[in-house]
């Protein structure tokens, strides 16, 4: 295809996508209260009747100006809106990218597709289950003679990061088996460096997650670790199994079999 034809795809398939989006937005505005009511809900069941026990009073608030509120719906309308049409926008991307790979590398890029999409759901709902436990953390440190009002800006920035920090680091398992399959690095160097690696998955975590206090860390630390444990046994089988695959090597005065 001449380069203007590329172009031309290129075009097409971004268009395809921002309408996409947009469409997602508009749906993320007519379904926003139900979604924020099912944001808000951790805070509500889980943070506030804790803090309220400290004596918090812990109550989220709009700030910002006039219009923050339809700055802040709009915002979680067009996040909506990017997860509501994934699959489309992100099929535009492989739809232009995958006609220039070979067989082998599409079927890897789907394999890595199907494996990556799930982990990074699951670290999505992990992160959201902690996210509870993380803000009640920060928020105690509030002096209990002052009220503690909580932004709704910030408070849909912290869940964003929170679950996008857990999804990220799903995928752990995923990298490392690539890495040994591209023969970047072995199983055996993996067995080798698991100590360092373990201790750099808990600096991570505790860099990484939002809140200071070592149980959300350990809650990000512990799968992780876990995680890398799998990938190093997969690659440990996939090199045993590529040595069984690997021709015999003779030393020069040595007699090859006739079979």
């Amino acid at each position: 295809m001449p380069l203007v034809e590329h172009l031309r795809e290129l075009r097409r398939r971004l268009v395809i996508a921002v309408a996409a989006i947009v469409i997602g937005t508009i749906l993320g505005w007519i379904v926003y209260p139900q979604v924020f009511e099912f944001i808000k809900e951790p805070y509500v069941t889980g943070v506030k009747p804790l803090l309220e026990r400290k004596g918090f009073d812990a109550t989220l608030v709009l700030s910002g100006g006039v219009g923050s509120a339809f700055t802040f719906r709009l915002k979680l309308s067009l996040l909506i809106g990017l997860v509501a049409t994934a699959p489309i926008w992100l099929g535009q991307v492989w739809g232009f990218v995958l006609p220039a790979l070979h067989r082998r590398e599409k079927r890897w890029a789907y394999l890595l597709t199907a494996i990556g999409a799930p982990l990074f759901a699951g670290g999505v709902v992990l992160g959201f289950v902690v996210l509870p436990k993380g803000i009640e953390v920060l928020v105690s440190f509030a002096p209990e003679s002052i009220q503690v009002l909580l932004s709704l800006g910030d408070y849909l920035s912290f869940v964003i990061r929170m679950v996008l920090v857990f999804g990220v680091a799903a995928q752990i398992p995923l990298v490392v088996v690539l890495l040994n399959r591209l023969g970047v690095v072995s199983g055996r160097q993996l067995v080798s460096a698991r100590p360092w690696i373990i201790i750099g998955i808990f600096v991570f975590a505790a860099i990484a997650t939002p809140s200071t206090d070592p149980l959300t860390m350990l809650f990000l630390a512990l799968p992780m670790t876990v995680l890398y444990a799998i990938s190093e046994v997969i690659a440990r089988l996939t090199d045993r199994r590529r040595r069984k695959k690997a021709p015999v090597e003779l030393a020069d005065d040595e007699i090859s079999p006739l079979d």
